[in-house]
């Protein structure tokens, strides 16, 4: 499973699980930094990931547009 973290969770919570999640990044090294919910959404769906948030925007993202893909 791919994991990005979302801006409000610490970039060292990749460090403690990268033995299980190797392709887990934030959102700094995808590039999304001060970007707004929406757009990464947009690209964890693109690129096949699962967002990790505490953010609760997310929630209606999903409800209004499904998901982003697990595989």
């Amino acid at each position: 499973m791919k994991l990005i973290f979302d801006q409000n969770i610490s970039y060292r919570a990749i460090k403690l699980i990268s033995d299980s999640f190797s392709e887990s990044i934030d959102v700094t090294k995808a590039g999304l930094t001060d970007s707004t919910d929406l757009d990464i959404w947009i690209y964890a769906k693109r690129y096949e990931y699962s967002i990790v948030t505490f953010d609760a925007d997310f929630l209606n993202l999903v409800t209004l547009n499904g998901c982003p893909p697990k595989k």
